[in-house]
């Protein structure tokens, strides 16, 4: 009787624990994970978004993994993440010109900066700071996590390069808005992403690609591409983690912070990432290509190429901006707004691409 009891007052008196939430969400990609900033979404941005929230204990996530082009392919991430094709995903603004255009900015001022964490951090408070921009993404019923960028460009091909001169009457692969930058020098632009470069050159659609060696690397396009003609061509933002409104709102307030928090962690390791990687990238695809049929070099441009390059093309930063000033979107202001967000950093573009 005296156990029965106490076990009567011990029930009586315990204060149930708060049941922990689960939350399901689909987090998606057009790229697979071997793709740096792709891979990132899960070491950094859903690791660090779990992390936050077991601090608590009151909710976890139950992540529904699609990379890889699972669900969508690169040609659809805005409108997948947009509908909600998926909850998350990555949205690869080069292939949105005409959905994104302020976010072509920094594509469309080439050779503005090498440095991608001044790059990303100028791109962070232009979002924060911009109507314009801001609205550009929030338009297509997204909240953004996180932002993207490049490493440097070079120019992958067949046959190796003396200088900018070379690829004239050549066709290079590029994604979207970067066939602009070929305009100018002689080469033909063919669009496409990532996942389409090997086999592009591989079947002769293309003679090479204009990409980034963090890119280049895990498509293995040294394989078809093994000269690496080395320009170090300057950072462009590419794009970001974004969320599906409709979903975003029927998060708790909690997950949201973690989630932007989150967020905010992924794009500081992303630009720290992107320096880090780049050379070891670089010399990954030599050694992984030293033994094929026609081995990786990499092929130093002589001083002075990259500003031939930049000094061949017509001002395509005004090309971009004017029309876009025609439908009444403040590109010129944007643009300047960018420009000077970098000068204010150190920075020094090869280019004055607003005061043309």
């Amino acid at each position: 009787m005296r156990h029965l009891l106490g076990a009567i007052v011990a029930g009586t008196l315990a204060v149930p624990a708060a049941a922990q939430e689960t939350i399901n969400l689909t987090v998606a990609s057009s790229h697979p994970t071997v793709v740096p900033w792709v891979g990132m979404i899960q070491t950094h941005f859903m690791a660090r978004t779990d992390e936050i929230l077991a601090e608590s204990g009151n909710y976890e996530i139950e992540w529904n993994e699609a990379f890889g082009g699972q669900l969508y392919k690169a040609n659809a991430t805005l409108s997948s993440v947009e509908q909600g094709i998926t909850d998350i995903g990555w949205v690869f603004s080069f292939l949105e010109q005409a959905e994104l255009p302020l976010s072509q900015a920094s594509s469309n001022a080439p050779f503005a900066t090498s440095n991608p964490p001044v790059l990303l951090d100028t791109m962070q408070e232009l979002l924060e700071t911009n109507e314009a921009f801001r609205d550009e993404w929030e338009s297509h019923n997204l909240v953004v996590l996180g932002l993207t960028a490049t490493d440097l460009y070079d120019i992958y091909t067949k046959e190796p390069l003396t200088g900018i001169d070379d690829i004239d009457g050549m066709k290079l692969s590029a994604p979207g808005v970067l066939g602009s930058w070929l305009r100018g020098t002689g080469a033909n632009a063919v669009d496409g992403a990532l996942t389409t470069f090997y086999t592009d050159v591989q079947t002769g659609v293309s003679d090479g690609a204009l990409t980034l060696a963090l890119g280049a690397l895990p498509i293995k396009l040294y394989e078809v591409a093994p000269y690496i003609n080395r320009f170090d061509g300057g950072a462009a933002f590419s794009g970001a983690v974004a969320i599906n409104r409709d979903t975003w709102d029927t998060l708790p307030e909690e997950v949201q912070n973690a989630m932007l928090e989150a967020g905010d962690y992924y794009t500081e390791s992303h630009g720290i990432d992107l320096v880090e990687r780049h050379e070891a990238a670089l010399q990954a695809m030599v050694e992984a290509g030293a033994n094929q049929s026609t081995p990786v070099q990499i092929v130093e441009m002589p001083e002075g190429e990259t500003e031939k390059w930049v000094s061949k093309l017509p001002n395509i930063a005004a090309d971009w901006a004017q029309p876009l000033e025609d439908r009444g979107i403040p590109a010129n202001q944007f643009l300047a707004d960018y420009m000077e967000g970098l000068r204010a950093r150190g920075e020094d573009p090869a280019r004055d691409w607003d005061k043309e």
